[in-house]
């Protein structure tokens, strides 16, 4: 049986991949997440999950799956906050709006290469700066595209339009349909 790598440290994309009942091992990748600006906003998750899952496909030789989430609100990127006042910052501004979140996968078996991404529409209640001030003292949101994580025990969206765990990190629907034909 060949060797599964999941080229990220996520525990989200982990626990996805484990409820869906796969076997890996886990890689991290090293990359420079650094985007070139001709990529177009939407394409930016894909990219970087092709570039994690190249990165330690390259290392290893084993299958490798890659995954990129991007946070996308009237067309910026808010990627991981740097510092809890960007997490507030991030988090008033998605507060009572709608935004767009894209995960990027890449899967490499040898020479063949499967990538794609997967969107859905995230809808946020109106935020108290009390809930806004606990969310971001709690830290949960340091580590996590937009400073937020749905899964979260603070209720912070209203609504998912779109697969849930596009929104967690790694859309399974996706990527099941792939894994089951090279597994």
């Amino acid at each position: 049986m060949r060797t599964f790598v999941l080229a990220s440290a996520s525990p989200r994309r982990r626990d996805i991949l484990q409820k869906s009942g796969y076997n890996f091992v886990i890689e991290p990748a090293d990359i420079d997440e650094n985007v070139p600006f001709e990529i177009e906003t939407e394409r930016i998750a894909e990219y970087l999950a092709e570039k994690k899952a190249r990165a330690v496909a390259e290392k290893t030789g084993n299958i490798t799956l890659g995954a990129d989430t991007v946070v996308i609100l009237d067309g910026a990127v808010l990627g991981k906050p740097k510092d809890k006042a960007q997490n507030a910052e991030y988090l008033k501004a998605l507060s009572g709006r709608t935004h767009v979140v894209i995960t990027g996968y890449c899967i490499i078996d040898g020479k063949r290469v499967y990538s794609g991404s997967d969107s859905a529409l995230v809808t946020f209640r109106n935020l108290s700066d009390d809930e806004i001030n606990a969310y971001v003292e709690s830290g949960n949101g340091l580590d996590k595209a937009g400073g937020y994580g749905v899964q979260d025990e603070y209720s912070l969206v209203e609504r998912v339009d779109g697969e849930y765990e596009t929104v967690v990190g790694l859309p399974i629907s996706k990527v099941n349909g792939i894994l089951e034909k090279i597994l």
